[in-house]
């Protein structure tokens, strides 16, 4: 009998990796997850590609930047030529379904409540499908923090809850075929919403106040002092976060996620199981909460895992910088299709089965706004990130830039970014960072990222910049574009102009 091929793709919303006991922290009640590490290959360096929920989403589920697919801030729909996973595995005959929050149409929060081209319509139900269910009394309800205080929430209730059903009525239905299944939870997001004991679980839980809370922000950007004068000013040495709701609903996630294994582990026992998260939060961390324009730890770097009875070795953990752009080629090649060239990562299989083997030498992330429906998280804060193992290198291109050194200083404290001992260091990586521009087709791209008041050799500014014309390679899905001069199909995506 031919071996079936089927992936899990399972993920959680604003979720921090030390919100899970596998990334060693001991006050974490998240069994599930931690079973699954123990099963497989734990990503202790992974970062998303924007730490924005639909950004983050349109590079996971096209595998291209959200720079160059056309979601790079929240509301805004991906392009008519661009390709999601699903689409191109139906293409090729995989069966897709997808169950969970979107946030890719260019809609609300909750999106249209409408099935995406190449996704089973039948199991397709995003936050919109799950607020039509519900009265308007209880729409309100499921939108209210305080509703965890009701002691007789019942689990049945939640968004979590049915997502899961649906995830565990696909498996049973469609265990004897090829198939991905997308199950993409909203919680642990505000407003939080879980059921007991999950809703109590933390409710005397303090968390320990970090360094990094205590940071002045005196060497960090003007950007992130607007940003953390708009929170409250009492002392930061006493500002806690209010985390018992986030954290409880967290561990009802796990719980939830648990249920889906447990049936995955009946029906498609040699599936590949991959886990992760959108992004985190900053919580205080740096005197900020939430996310936005900051590539610090806390909000940019999250939980990944993998589990492939066969494959992927147990208990293994991978130290290497790894990227959610890169999840895209890691499930195309697990079903045997060829990576297309339009796409910007590259498999991870190698190191899923070597976690020894690194992926990248360096992973990227970038900023552009929050969303386009509302004026808050600063506004337009371009960005771009670089990190290779070591250092994190930020150019923030409308206030200042940032560079750290993670073995000393982990909790990105000092910014070394005038420091001469560190200009060689810091120049290798800002060229890197530069060429991933340029390659990418990053359509910010000049000049002004290259001459940073610190780039003593930056070249002269010129209207031509590179002068190069940079085509999306997508035969796939469209047809050559024409060079411009000629009306010909190009023969070359990257060329003078």
């Amino acid at each position: 009998m031919r071996k079936l091929n089927q992936v899990i793709f399972i993920m959680t919303d604003t979720q921090r990796t030390d919100m899970l006991g596998c990334y060693g922290n001991a006050a974490m009640h998240t069994p599930h997850l931690d079973a699954l590490a123990a099963s497989g290959v734990r990503f202790e360096r992974a970062y998303t590609c924007q730490p924005v929920c639909g950004p983050a989403r349109s590079a996971l589920f096209t595998g291209m930047w959200p720079h160059a697919n056309g979601s790079w801030a929240n509301n805004m729909a991906l392009g008519d030529n661009i390709k999601t996973i699903g689409q191109r595995l139906r293409d090729h005959g995989i069966h897709c379904g997808y169950v969970g929050k979107w946030h890719l149409d260019g809609s609300d929060y909750f999106g249209l409540g409408r099935c995406p081209d190449g996704w089973d319509a039948k199991y397709w139900y995003d936050m919109r499908c799950y607020l039509e269910e519900l009265s308007d009394a209880d729409r309100r309800r499921s939108r209210d923090p305080a509703t965890n205080r009701d002691p007789h929430l019942e689990a049945s209730f939640t968004y979590a809850r049915r997502c899961s059903n649906r995830a565990i009525d696909f498996v049973r239905a469609h265990c004897r075929e090829d198939f991905l299944l997308v199950v993409s939870y909203d919680e642990p997001h505000h407003p939080f919403l879980c059921p007991p004991p999950f809703s109590e679980m933390y409710r005397n839980y303090t968390p320990p106040l970090s360094t990094n809370q205590l940071d002045t922000l005196l060497d960090k950007p003007e950007h992130q002092r607007i940003w953390a004068q708009s929170l409250p000013t009492d002392d930061p040495a006493t500002r806690r976060p209010d985390v018992a709701d986030y954290l409880g609903c967290n561990s009802f996630v796990d719980h939830e996620i648990g249920r889906v294994l447990d049936v995955a582990a009946q029906y498609t026992a040699e599936a590949m199981i991959m886990y992760t998260s959108d992004h985190g939060d900053a919580l205080f961390s740096h005197g900020i909460t939430n996310k936005g324009p900051v590539a610090y730890d806390e909000v940019t770097r999250i939980p990944l895992i993998v589990r492939w009875a066969g494959v992927a070795p147990a208990a293994a953990v991978c130290q290497s910088p790894t990227s959610h752009i890169d999840v895209v080629p890691t499930i195309l090649d697990a079903f045997g299709i060829a990576i297309p060239e339009s796409l910007a990562g590259r498999s991870m299989l190698q190191t899923i089965r070597d976690p020894a083997v690194a992926t990248n030498n360096a992973v990227f992330i970038e900023y552009g706004r929050y969303e386009v429906d509302h004026d808050g998280f600063g506004g337009f804060q371009p960005m771009r990130t670089i990190y290779d193992g070591r250092y994190k290198l930020t150019i923030n291109l409308l206030t200042s830039d940032e560079l750290y050194d993670l073995h000393t200083d982990p909790q990105e404290l000092t910014n070394i970014i005038d420091s001469p001992t560190h200009n060689r260091i810091r120049n290798s990586l800002h060229d890197q960072l530069l060429d991933w521009m340029n390659d990418t087709r990053d359509p910010f791209r000049g000049y002004y990222w290259e001459r940073r008041p610190w780039r003593a050799d930056a070249r002269p500014a010129t209207w031509d910049y590179t002068g190069m014309t940079r085509q999306r390679d997508n035969p796939e899905y469209e047809p050559r574009q024409l060079d411009y001069e000629t009306g010909m199909p190009m023969e070359q995506a990257v060329r003078q102009k």
